[in-house]
């Protein structure tokens, strides 16, 4: 009850709060003919449904659930045709063309904001989580819903979020009361054409970037089956991994404590994009007597053997940490100790990181109390590659620079990915200054 009594009031001073508030947009200069209005002056804001409306239980009807809303662009991608019967109660109620907002975190963040366009008989129902924002005759749909899918906008909102961490949501106080820049209808329609018009273009180039990095990604697989399913390796000897490396299962330990004996344990979410990285590294305390086993070295590799997730088994990466520290490693990874004058580090990994070997890694995975783990005797034991030392330095070194080039490719798409989404942002930020 003392909890209940609590949220009213912070509801109750949130609404103060917004209700005494000016929210505005900073830029206080409108151009000839514009003005400024509270968006609950030129919208209706969750209007109620009309008395005389009537609706056969049977009849489809057009439903829209949060997952249904595109949040990259503000669009219904997969509305769901119901009964009406399912959602004549407890659901919030819109007609074509109204604005719906997403209200609660972190779909609000997140743009889950649309026009209701398409609906059957021009109305619908849909998730309790929309605010809804019906548009008065001075203002146009599209104005109001480029408006505040603007970042700036959704960034004002998380501050008058009312309810408690995870269940957070704009109050309707937040809609009506902020003051939003309108231009004559006329003006309105030029802009609004002419923002869908570049933001059209923006989503072609998005989607050519897009799918060049697609193409860029799929290159490491292609350059590892050129060389490990070539005819050449074919003629390769082929050993059993235990021939060529010496191999230890990881530990834990006990919670670190204030004594000498607690060391760096490196664990499978310490290896991404395939290197060893230090974040989020854990301290345990391990027996004096275990370290000397237990400790990594330049050009071992660590294999993660247990993980929930199918894909992560098997993941692995060069250790090549060079400082002054102790890094042991964890019961859910394995330590594989390449016998250098038999087979480079550097080629063993890229052969554990090929098509080939992952299909082989899927067929040697069970499932334990949640945990997917990776049947260590069986990866030990499976035969690899192993051609003489001249040839691994010269497709150690290939591969090498060819994933460099990748990379490189990878961080100039990523760039050029980086600069078009900040494109849609620019363009509202001179649509409602007047500049466009």
């Amino acid at each position: 009850m003392a909890q209940k009594v609590a949220y009213k009031k912070q509801i109750k001073k949130m609404q103060t709060k917004i209700n005494n508030s000016t929210i505005r947009n900073p830029q206080p200069k409108l151009p000839t003919g514009w003005q400024w209005v509270r968006l609950g002056e030129v919208c209706e804001i969750n209007p109620r449904r009309n008395r005389d409306f009537t609706r056969s239980s049977n009849e489809l009807t057009t439903f829209i659930p949060m997952s249904s809303v595109n949040g990259k662009s503000g669009a219904i991608i997969k509305p769901e045709v119901v009964p009406y019967s399912r959602v004549a109660k407890g659901y919030t109620y819109f007609e074509e063309n109204d604005v719906l907002f997403a209200k609660i975190t972190p779909c609000m963040q997140n743009g889950k904001h649309l026009i209701a366009r398409n609906l059957i008989d021009r109305v619908g129902l849909g998730t309790t989580e929309f605010h809804v924002l019906r548009p008065k005759e001075e203002i146009l749909p599209e104005w109001i819903h480029f408006f505040i899918r603007q970042p700036l906008f959704l960034k004002e909102a998380t501050s008058y979020f009312t309810g408690a961490v995870g269940q957070q949501r704009v109050p309707k106080e937040f809609l009506s009361n902020y003051i939003i820049p309108i231009s004559p209808l006329s003006e309105q329609k030029r802009i609004a054409s002419k923002i869908q018009e570049l933001m059209q273009e923006i989503d072609k180039a998005r989607t050519a970037c897009e799918k060049q990095m697609e193409a860029v990604k799929a290159l490491p697989s292609a350059y590892l089956r050129e060389v490990f399913e070539s005819e050449e390796a074919k003629n390769w000897e082929r050993k059993r991994m235990g021939e060529v490396c010496e191999y230890k299962s990881g530990i834990w330990g006990e919670e670190a404590d204030e004594t000498e004996n607690c060391y760096y344990i490196l664990r499978s979410n310490n290896i991404k994009d395939s290197r060893i990285v230090l974040d989020d590294i854990a301290i345990r305390k391990i027996p004096i007597n275990k370290v000397e086993l237990m400790k990594m070295q330049i050009c071992d590799i660590l294999v993660v053997t247990s993980s929930g997730s199918k894909s992560l088994i098997g993941k692995c990466a060069i250790f090549d940490i060079k400082d002054d520290k102790t890094y042991l490693f964890s019961n859910f990874t394995m330590r594989l100790r390449p016998n250098l004058s038999l087979i480079i580090s550097e080629f063993l990994y890229r052969y554990l990181i090929s098509p080939a070997e992952k299909d082989f890694l899927t067929q040697i995975q069970a499932t334990t109390t949640g945990l997917r783990n990776l049947d260590r005797k069986e990866y030990i034991a499976q035969s690899i590659p192993v051609p003489i030392l001249s040839i691994q330095q010269r497709i150690a070194s290939e591969l090498k620079e060819k994933m460099a080039e990748v990379e490189k490719l990878c961080t100039s798409i990523e760039k050029q990915l980086e600069a078009i989404n900040a494109l849609p942002q620019a363009i509202l930020r001179k649509a409602f200054r007047g500049e466009l």
